[in-house]
């Protein structure tokens, strides 16, 4: 079949978006990794699909998959995306728009054409919701990587992430422990990792290795997940700069009890159809 497809990123962490509203189709895990391969498909870091809501109190569903073809709970950067994507394609003409996900009920709102704040949830710090293997919450989880042992904090912004705090992100072994973290066998459904130079309380530089990707531009729920956990240790303020490579946000979090903001630029690279 021939399927219609829109091309979006946000701060570089790039999407293939595919409408499933207004035409239907079933995605197969060969059709996402056809999507998502650089040399012979479109090429992404996800493939985000709009679909029709499962439930009354909610305007869509919001599914992300990996480029490995796996399905996961959440992506910030692709959330933006999706609710300019619905607008323009006049999917919805609402400027708050609530979404269900793997992960939870997410609220974008519209700020203009480009920029969207995202209600991303309160971030979840008890072990059984990240998950990961340990017998009581704590500020970090020491993780043993053979001879090496490696300090990182652990929350979930509805999707896992481990965070390391470095002296400088451009010397981190962002390739080499990025992927042994993520297996590791502490996080049973495996991890996002990211690592977190604190440049004072107001800002911070961030890389993230994803899990099913590799490292990529930018990560939505990595920076909710970096700030959420940098406040919580006293790093960090209420709301935070996060530079990424591929461009920065703004996340702010007040604390227990308190849901993650997080506000950032979208843009559309083109469309087009592809053979499935």
């Amino acid at each position: 079949m021939i399927l219609r497809f829109t091309k979006m990123h946000g701060a570089g962490n790039d999407f293939v978006v595919i409408d499933l509203v207004s035409q239907r189709c079933k995605l197969r895990t060969r059709d996402i990794r056809k999507l998502a391969d650089r040399r012979f498909g479109i090429g992404c870091d996800q493939v985000l699909v709009v679909e029709p809501p499962s439930r009354p109190d909610v305007d869509f569903r919001y599914r992300i998959y990996n480029a490995d073809g796996g399905e996961v709970e959440q992506c910030g950067n692709g959330a933006r995306c999706f609710a300019r994507f619905v607008r323009e394609h006049k999917l919805t003409a609402k400027k708050r728009i609530s979404v269900e996900t793997a992960g939870g009920i997410i609220v974008l709102q519209v700020r203009d054409r480009e920029q969207v704040e995202v209600d991303m949830g309160p971030p979840r710090f008890e072990p059984a919701d990240i998950p990961l293997r340990a017998d009581r919450r704590a500020p970090s989880y020491s993780l043993a990587l053979g001879e090496q042992r490696l300090e990182v904090g652990a929350v979930s912004m509805g999707n896992p992430h481990a965070i390391l705090r470095v002296d400088d992100i451009d010397s981190a072994d962002v390739e080499g422990l990025g992927p042994r973290v993520e297996h590791h066998p502490d996080f049973p459904q495996r991890v996002n990792v990211g690592f977190m130079q604190v440049l004072n309380e107001a800002e911070i530089r961030l890389r993230v290795f994803e899990r099913g990707v590799g490292e990529t531009l930018a990560c939505g729920t990595g920076a909710c997940a970096a700030v959420s956990y940098g406040h919580s240790r006293g790093w960090l303020a209420e709301t935070v700069t996060v530079h990424l490579p591929g461009g920065k946000l703004s996340i702010t979090w007040r604390g227990e009890g308190h849901n993650v903001m997080m506000t950032g630029p979208t843009a559309v690279v083109f469309e087009g159809t592809i053979k499935l």
